[in-house]
């Protein structure tokens, strides 16, 4: 059901928005952000409208018989293109998260495994990596603790471009790897397994942190194997007393250490307040892509069978080389549609 009104106000707005644009009045770096937002949806909001007057006009010419044969050869390809509008209309109207078009903080850490673990953990880096430079995105690694084999102990990273959170928001959880390790001379099929997290960055105004709350250390920076890469006290940990959370970075700049540290403490507070809210939603939530606990297992690569399992949409993908490259477009669209026709459901119950 469309809702008439909700598309006369849209519409109302952009043209507000963009009066105000060309007056120069109010903060136009904010206005250019909201007509980006309305502009695609005031569009597919006038193609629906437009086809659905073509439809009117070519019914009421039914009537006329030297006009009813062309209405008739028009009808068919209009009706059958109306559904497709409507759910596109559907779509840009539903509530849209605030963090969608914000960088996010990746972070990775293996799980039960051991070294194949950490190993396991450094290719999902890898993975994301490869999908991040192929939509154009910057990759900043803030904290890197290698493992003796060469995995992953953790990773910390920064990814900025476009629509960074929406298109990484559902890899958080537990991701685990069905397969024989290189150190593995029987041939057996091992299980392990590594945890993400992507949080949306936070500004300083979503989060207000009262510098009496935090303890701040120096410590020397430290390459893989603990070796020491530099001499001076430059890396930071800086520790929130009130809920424990602890972050650390290893720059060279220990003011920029400091800086990076504290972007990453109020992301991941940010975090914090967003699933306090989405708790709080879910118990009326009728669909939803999981329940965004980290210690749900997410997703299974199996390496003998070369395949990726979601389990939260039962999505099974044949093409496990091309996902370890980075390929996970398939696998987001899937998982972006099954949040979406959740949404659907629940705006129209």
């Amino acid at each position: 059901m469309i809702p008439f009104d909700r598309l006369r106000q849209i519409k109302e707005r952009l043209e507000f928005v963009e009066a105000s644009m060309a007056s120069g009045d109010g903060d136009i770096a904010a206005l250019g952000r909201e007509y980006a937002d309305l502009r695609p949806v005031v569009a597919r909001i006038d193609e629906w409208e437009r086809v659905t007057a073509e439809i009117e006009e070519a019914e009421s010419l039914l009537n006329d018989p030297e006009m009813r044969a062309l209405a008739e050869e028009e009808l068919p390809d209009l009706r059958a293109r109306l559904p497709q509008l409507e759910h596109a209309v559907q779509l840009a109207l539903l509530p849209r998260d605030a963090a969608d078009a914000r960088p996010a903080v990746l972070e990775i850490r293996p799980g039960t495994g051991g070294d194949e673990a950490a190993l396991f953990a450094g290719d999902l880096a890898r993975m994301y990596q490869r999908y991040a430079e192929a939509r154009g995105w910057q990759w900043e690694v803030i904290e890197e603790q290698l493992s003796d084999l060469g995995g992953l102990r953790e990773l910390v990273v920064r990814i900025a471009g476009e629509n960074v959170f929406a298109r990484l928001k559902f890899e958080s959880g537990v991701h685990r790897v069905q397969r024989v390790p290189e150190t593995e001379s029987g041939g057996r099929i091992h299980t392990s397994a590594a945890t993400v997290a992507v949080l949306p960055e936070a500004e300083e105004v979503d989060i207000r942190i009262d510098p009496s709350e935090l303890r701040i250390d120096t410590m020397r920076a430290s390459g893989a194997g603990g070796q020491h890469v530099n001499t001076t006290d430059s890396a930071v940990r800086i520790t929130h007393l009130p809920t424990g959370l602890v972050v650390t970075s290893s720059e060279k700049s220990q003011h920029r250490n400091r800086e990076i540290a504290m972007q990453v403490l109020r992301a991941r507070l940010f975090d914090l307040e967003r699933s306090k809210a989405d708790d709080a939603r879910a118990s009326d939530r009728k669909a939803q892509v999981g329940s965004g606990d980290r210690s749900e297992r997410i997703r299974t690569y199996n390496f003998p069978q070369g395949r990726m399992t979601d389990h939260r949409i039962g999505l099974t993908l044949y093409k496990l080389d091309q996902v370890m490259g980075g390929d996970l477009d398939e696998i987001i669209d899937a998982l972006t549609a099954e949040h979406q026709a959740g949404l659907l459901a629940e705006m129209q119950s």
